[in-house]
């Protein structure tokens, strides 16, 4: 499939492609948390966006594509330099606002990122504009995933700190933020460019960015970690910040937005349910019932229009 390729619906190869990154995505929450206690949270991003840039401009090379902005179509280089920040942005709000609030208000907060998308996206590209058994099923997968959330939520209501309300804000900022670089990346110049090119910029600005704001929160740098910790290091850079968002960027230049954004609630349940599995954590019977809601919030996103035939884009 060529980068100009743009498919109207999702297919297996998405499908599948969207079940592991989430997957994984879900799984790296639970490891990003058991490696806290040795890295420090914002010191571990830049560590692993650092390794990550490195692997990205590696790919690069090997596949020809010019680390500079040589040959770029005008404004692909500002509208890079825009979604890294962006991303870079989603990043410091994420860190920020887990100071105020809970993480579980804020990560339901963040995963209101595809309304965002079904929002703005439509403005600027008509064919991603989602119809009313979309909408429902969108609704329907944020409800899982909030009902999945819920025992946090409630359980963690009388311990909420004075400024929770700042956290969600950020909460919802950040949510905000990565729907603007999805929106930065489809309605840009910078949607011309390799998929991977796309990639470098927001792993480089997010390298650029995320140590400036780990030393501004006095975060100590720390190299002399164990085995663990570097493996979860590498784990992270190497398949979630390279891998995974290399297919993630490849899935935005060939299908609609709006409809693989919706998957991304997947990757909540998948981190209680590997929660559960390493933690112990207890998978509850609003658990299952949010992982139905989330299946069918996804069926209904992607049902088809009656006539079969989508717009072209």
């Amino acid at each position: 499939m060529s980068l100009s390729t743009r498919k109207t619906h999702i297919d297996a190869l998405a499908i599948s492609l969207l079940l592991a990154c989430c997957m994984f995505w879900g799984f790296q929450q639970v490891l990003v948390k058991a490696t806290v206690a040795e890295v420090a949270p914002v010191f571990q991003a830049f560590v692993r966006f650092a390794l990550a840039t490195v692997a990205v401009a590696a790919w690069c090379l090997w596949r020809g594509v010019r680390l500079s902005s040589a040959g770029e179509p005008a404004g692909a280089t500002r509208a890079g330099l825009l979604a890294g920040a962006l991303f870079a942005g989603e990043f410091a709000c994420i860190y920020l606002g887990l100071q105020y609030t809970t993480a579980s208000r804020l990560t339901v907060f963040l995963y209101a990122s595809p309304f965002w998308v079904a929002l703005l996206l439509p403005r600027f590209i008509p064919g991603e504009r989602l119809q009313g058994w979309q909408w429902l099923g969108l609704a329907a997968a944020f409800v899982g995933v909030g009902l999945a959330l819920g025992d946090g939520l409630l359980g963690q209501a009388s311990t909420a700190l004075p400024q929770g309300w700042l956290g969600d804000l950020l909460g919802l900022a950040a949510g905000l933020m990565w729907a603007l670089t999805t929106v930065v990346i489809r309605t840009t110049p910078l949607a011309r460019l390799a998929p991977a090119k796309q990639l470098l910029y927001q792993v480089g600005v997010s390298t650029a960015v995320l140590p400036v704001l780990s030393l501004g929160l006095g975060e100590a740098w720390v190299w002399q970690f164990s085995a663990f910790a570097w493996g979860s290091l590498l784990v992270q850079a190497l398949v979630g910040a390279f891998v995974s968002y290399l297919a993630w960027m490849w899935m935005l230049a060939h299908y609609p937005a709006t409809k693989i954004s919706v998957f991304v609630f997947l990757t909540p349940v998948f981190a209680l349910l590997f929660g559960a599995l390493w933690l112990g954590e207890p998978a509850t019977p609003g658990l299952v019932a949010a992982l139905v809601l989330v299946a069918a919030g996804i069926v209904l996103v992607n049902r088809r229009p009656a006539s079969g035939i989508g717009v072209q884009h």
